[in-house]
């Protein structure tokens, strides 16, 4: 016969563990979809700035810092020292190659002058002499030596009518042998007059010609002297602007005192200092410029000086093109350096977020615009308005640029 079979139902604990179960699952998702355990901080809108993470051509560059000063200038210090007897051209004057600045006065050095003159006089008085001596020494030795040629060229024919006569026995021996002794005699005073003056005349030259030297170099140095009293007047060496300190009559100046400068005024660079930490990427050629009465003008770095100082080293800017007019020595400008060439970049605008993050962070706002979180980033170059993104960050992004200070250890803002 065929049996009725019956649907098995299910039992009141399975149903009661189908309805934990889905409660646990309605939890979990709840807990993750709609609740944060993340730290958060509510802030407000107006006490944040804002900005957005955009594309565009990136230029590095830095500001520093320059000195405008002239393309040449002549520095003046005192040779010698003195009091200011009296001033012709006042700072600011423009002057000439050799005109008279200032005249100073120094008793105890003119005297000192007049006692290295006299003692250089007496040096030169006594190297004359010298050479005079020296002079009558070889003459005497000439005449000496004349003498002996002449006794011998007297002596000579009667020793030889003497031996001719003695062959013939005409003389006796000792009338013979005291004319042979004479004229052996003479021969030897002559060979010797003659080696003494050979070898004087040898010493002679050698000795003239040091004389000649000392004496020139007396002459010099005599020159020396004498110019000495020549630098207590002041005399530009170039053309150009003068630029002293206070200068008053009677005015005491020591020696080796900076007493101004001449600039040329046919140009101008500007000395700039630049922090040491440039110091490896900053070279001859870079470009840079700064704003002027309204205008821009370009400079570019023509001189590197490596020595580091207080931190930072010195470059010389030269113009590339127009001089401004206006434009004076000692004049600070703000000149706007290029480091590199312009590339197209991920740009995130400059804040102070950068203070407490280090660059390694930053708040992203989510879709919603009601939330920020915290965004790991790697930033890379940068200038005065702008990081390079280099991870962590798309174009269009709006993040927080302002300050964290109040609220850097919270992961997520909730923005009212």
């Amino acid at each position: 016969m065929d049996r009725k079979i019956e649907k098995k139902s299910f039992g009141k604990g399975a149903i009661a563990a189908f309805v934990l179960i889905a409660a646990a699952l309605a939890l979990f998702l709840f807990t993750y979809i709609f609740l944060d355990t993340r730290s958060s901080e509510t802030v407000s809108r107006d006490r944040v700035m804002i900005r957005e993470v955009t594309r565009d051509s990136f230029q590095e560059y830095i500001e520093v810092s320059g000195v405008v000063q002239p393309l040449q200038s002549t520095i003046l210090d005192a040779v010698e020292g003195g009091v200011v007897q009296e001033v012709f051209v006042q700072s600011g004057e423009t002057v000439e190659a050799g005109d008279t600045l200032l005249t100073l006065s120094n008793s105890s050095l003119q005297l000192n002058v007049l006692q290295q003159e006299a003692g250089l006089y007496d040096q030169i008085n006594n190297v004359r002499n010298s050479r005079l001596n020296l002079e009558q020494n070889n003459l005497r030795l000439r005449e000496d030596l004349a003498s002996a040629e002449t006794q011998l060229d007297l002596l000579r024919p009667r020793f030889g009518r003497d031996s001719t006569l003695y062959s013939q026995k005409l003389i006796s021996p000792q009338e013979f042998e005291e004319t042979r002794q004479s004229y052996r005699f003479q021969q030897r005073r002559y060979q010797l007059n003659y080696q003494s003056f050979q070898k004087d005349s040898l010493q002679l030259q050698t000795q003239l010609t040091q004389l000649d030297n000392s004496e020139e170099r007396m002459w010099r140095s005599l020159e020396g002297v004498q110019q000495i009293l020549d630098n207590l007047v002041v005399t530009a060496p170039i053309s150009g602007q003068l630029s002293t300190v206070e200068l008053n009559q009677g005015q005491s100046i020591s020696q080796g005192e900076r007493l101004g400068q001449i600039d040329q005024m046919d140009g101008y660079k500007v000395r700039v200092n630049i922090d040491e930490f440039y110091l490896s990427r900053v070279t001859t050629g870079l470009e840079g410029s700064f704003p002027f009465a309204g205008n821009r003008y370009n400079l570019a770095i023509t001189r590197v000086y490596p020595v580091i100082q207080d931190g930072s080293f010195q470059v010389d800017m030269d113009f590339t093109g127009d001089t401004p007019d206006g434009i004076r020595r000692g004049q600070t400008v703000r000149v706007r350096l290029e480091l590199g060439d312009q590339t197209e970049a991920t740009l995130l605008p400059r804040g102070g977020f950068y203070q407490e993050t280090g660059g390694n962070w930053i708040y992203l706002i989510d879709e919603s615009e009601e939330r920020a979180y915290r965004q790991p980033i790697r930033l890379g170059r940068g200038n005065t308005e702008y990081f390079e993104v280099l991870e962590g960050l798309n174009t269009g992004d709006s993040v927080i640029i302002s300050g964290y200070n109040t609220f850097s250890n919270y992961d997520v803002l909730v923005l009212e």
